[in-house]
């Protein structure tokens, strides 16, 4: 039995991967890993191809091997427990991004919350453009009543005016103040 591939993934990112053989393992691996992910089972065992895929899932990392014997799966186990990496790079590097997602998230978060505000804000102009649109429109009817009634009292006025102008006219006339 001979272990043919090896990695280990965060999630779906291999970190690290050793292949003793030529082949394609990334496509199968990368279909295994979602497998894993989706289980959530700290092991598990997958029949692909020709080749059996053994995991261990701890924390969030997976420890992936390949080997060619599908009967065997004691030796795959000890791989995966004994399976060896610089803890301190990886310590870093998984802090490291951590860190990076971290203000990744922050940044967009404070993004987001900007574009809540302007959203906010421009409802509040939009708002205030219709009231002024409304009052505009009110304003402009407003206008044209006055103007009517406006029109409608000169008219009286004249009338009135005219009517007094004329009786006076008519008594100045009847009382010979004006001659004829």
């Amino acid at each position: 039995m001979t272990i043919t591939y090896s990695c280990i993934a965060n999630g779906r990112a291999v970190l690290a991967e050793l292949a003793l053989t030529g082949g394609s393992y990334q496509e199968a691996a990368a279909t295994v890993l979602k497998l894993v992910l989706l289980r959530a089972e700290p092991k598990t065992i997958i029949q692909m191809g020709s080749f059996v895929y053994h995991t261990l899932f701890i924390d969030g990392i997976t420890y992936l091997c390949a080997s060619d014997n599908a009967l065997d799966t004691v030796t795959p186990s000890a791989f995966l427990k004994n399976m060896k990496y610089n803890k301190n790079q990886e310590d870093s590097l998984i802090s490291a991004l951590k860190s990076q997602v971290t203000d990744v998230k922050n940044v967009m978060t404070q993004n987001i919350d900007k574009i809540l505000e302007r959203e906010e804000r421009l409802n509040i102009f939009t708002d205030r453009t219709d009231d002024l649109q409304t009052t505009a429109k009110e304003s402009q009817k407003t206008r044209k009543i006055l103007g009517r009634i406006w029109w409608k009292h000169f008219k009286k006025i004249t009338v009135i005016t005219m009517a007094i102008l004329l009786s006076v006219i008519i008594i100045l006339l009847s009382t010979n103040v004006i001659p004829t």
